[in-house]
């Protein structure tokens, strides 16, 4: 399997999966099951967004993504 990844591709379509969860609709729910739906978006819009700003290479078999975390420094 890892001969044949694209990890562009696949760091391609974590984009497109941040971008599908921060235009998700919210469903017709209210109080609590509203502020956990909510909370679950930005964790999984993070948590994808994360991953799509990824750097990644495959090398011998693994998969390696470093993901700098460090504040921006554009000012």
């Amino acid at each position: 399997m890892a001969e044949g990844l694209d990890v562009e591709a696949m760091l391609e379509r974590f984009r497109e999966r941040a971008d599908s969860v921060r235009r998700r609709n919210l469903p017709p729910v209210g109080g609590d099951e509203r502020k956990l739906f909510l909370e679950q978006a930005q964790f999984d819009f993070q948590d994808y967004a994360m991953i799509a700003d990824a750097t990644g290479s495959l090398n011998d078999g693994v998969l390696t993504l470093r993901i700098d975390l460090r504040p921006s420094t554009d000012d």
